[in-house]
């Protein structure tokens, strides 16, 4: 299936749709627990699911951290190959994570536009014409 600005959202069914509500009701079903049957061991549960919580949301955040870091020095080396210069320092990470979509035909003149215009991540998107999909990203 091809990718473009409608679609191009992605979801991890184990993290999104298992772990993440998983947790949420593990820890609300503790609160419930502990507040209806308040000893030591319902606190340390609710604990423990507040950790477990915390853990799975914050692995989450390291692993998009890692991929937006090599995405970044993707697009660098991309910007260097098609114009010869670094990539504008003006340019924020949302904003260069939106125009790794961006054909390489396109690549330059959004590149230019985002920094003189200070186009928003979804503004970039949508002015997108070519899309190239990233089907690695999750």
């Amino acid at each position: 299936m091809s990718q473009h600005y409608g679609n191009h959202k992605r979801f991890y069914p184990p993290f999104h749709f298992f772990t993440i509500p998983l947790a949420i009701l593990g820890l609300g079903f503790a609160i419930y627990s502990c507040m209806a049957i308040p000893t030591i061991i319902t606190g340390l549960i609710v604990l423990a699911f507040f950790l477990i919580a915390i853990i799975a949301v914050m692995a989450r955040m390291f692993a998009l951290k890692a991929q937006d870091r090599a995405a970044r020095a993707e697009e660098k080396l991309r910007y260097y190959i098609l114009s010869g210069k670094a990539l504008p320092n003006e340019l924020r990470m949302r904003q260069i994570m939106a125009l790794r979509f961006a054909s390489d035909e396109e690549f330059l003149a959004l590149v230019d536009r985002a920094v003189a215009n200070k186009l928003s991540p979804d503004e970039l998107k949508q002015a997108i014409e070519h899309w190239r999909g990233d089907y690695h990203r999750i």
